[in-house]
């Protein structure tokens, strides 16, 4: 099977999307299937060669304010000249907009199924761009309009099918999750860690994401300087790059958080994120924006739990004290709370995240591949 996976971000700006775009295709390429994964270029951009499945990038436009890129598909000739001549059997997109407008024409041009995944909050993220809600509710219109034309559309949990059903999409949903790779700590992403970052005996909070501030990166460090103002030690580690970064820096000074903050920026060798995931005492994840965060998964696999606040997306999955640990909202006092009543539980509380979240991507899948194989044969009739 040849499937097309149309995607808005490419290495090394990405996101969990990008991740999980890249999860399919690793995956579906070790089953056997050719699968594509087509998105714009990036400044730095990874070489196409660096990985096991096929890439095809297009030319972009950088998005002000953002560190992500605007593809440009119409104009690049090349691009499309190396598209049209790939025989896909369905075409995958993992984004409604230029990359699902891409993957709806070539759906269209080819007469294959068009699937799509819902992953993000788009009414919020416009309207925190804009202030405008006519704006935001333009945008979910066009997505829903968008949603319309594909023959399969999917949200990666419960959650998430209430969000886009919020948004006024009324047709049929399938839940197809995101998995995760059963991984170890490898020597080489251990001795990768030990040369990047010195950490002593104190509890590792732990923050992975895109550095914006609608991840409620304010609560987690209001968390920090309670914690601080309790004479609880503490570490607070950060990994990841976004448009707050600056922001988030003189915050950590302005607090007086400095001594005990690490602000490593976006780490691009897996092995040395994993090993991070398994050094730390607890994920401190308290985000209302994220649908299905990858990071809560791949801390489980290292045996980290996460602290989520309570209704959020985030926490299906999570039961209180057993497998992870929920706070009440997403402020910094409710998540120190969490973080206090946490650290004493997180060996036993961590064993069990391993047990109940992780699943692994070549199960998930199996089931993808049994969805795009119905869909192929109903599209031929």
């Amino acid at each position: 099977m040849v499937i097309g996976q149309f995607v808005d971000t490419y290495p090394p700006c990405v996101d969990g999307v990008g991740r999980v775009t890249q999860s399919y295709c690793e995956t579906l390429t070790a089953m056997g299937h050719t699968a594509w994964y087509i998105a714009p270029d990036s400044a730095g951009t990874v070489a196409e060669s660096e990985y096991g499945f096929p890439v095809l990038l297009q030319k972009s436009l950088k998005v002000p304010g953002e560190l992500f890129r605007m593809g440009l598909p119409a104009i690049d000739a090349r691009y499309r000249r190396r598209l049209d001549a790939i025989p896909f059997d369905i075409v995958h997109a993992q984004s409604p907009f230029v990359a699902g407008e891409e993957a709806l024409r070539i759906a269209r041009k080819r007469r294959v199924p068009l699937v799509t995944t819902f992953h993000s909050k788009y009414y919020q993220d416009f309207y925190d761009k804009t202030k405008s809600h006519a704006i935001a509710r333009g945008v979910v219109n066009h997505i829903v309009r968008f949603y319309n034309r594909c023959d399969g559309v999917w949200t990666v949990n419960n959650a998430t099918k209430e969000v886009l059903e919020s948004y006024g999409y009324r047709g049929n949903i399938l839940i197809m999750e995101n998995g995760t790779d059963l991984e170890s700590v490898s020597p080489a992403g251990q001795r990768a860690l030990d040369s990047r970052l010195t950490l002593d005996e104190r509890p590792v909070l732990l923050f992975v994401g895109q550095h914006n501030y609608k991840k409620n990166l304010h609560g987690v460090l209001d968390a920090c300087v309670q914690l601080k103002a309790q004479g609880q030690p503490f570490q607070l580690v950060t990994a990841g790059d976004g448009p707050d970064m600056a922001a988030i820096r003189r915050e950590v000074e302005e607090k007086g958080l400095a001594e005990q903050t690490h602000l490593l920026g976006f780490l691009s060798n897996r092995e040395e994120l994993m090993a991070l995931y398994r050094r730390a005492s607890l994920l401190v994840f308290p985000s209302l924006y994220d649908n299905a965060p990858m990071v809560l998964r791949e801390a489980a696999v290292m045996e980290t739990p996460t602290v989520v606040v309570r209704g959020s997306c985030s926490a299906e999955g999570i039961t209180d004290g057993e497998n992870g640990f929920i706070c009440d909202d997403e402020s910094g006092a409710a998540i120190a709370r969490a973080v206090l009543r946490a650290l004493p539980q997180t060996e036993t509380v961590g064993r069990n995240a391993r047990k109940t979240i992780p699943v692994p991507w070549e199960g998930i899948l199996q089931k993808v591949v049994r969805e795009y194989e119905r869909l192929i044969a109903e599209k031929r009739g």
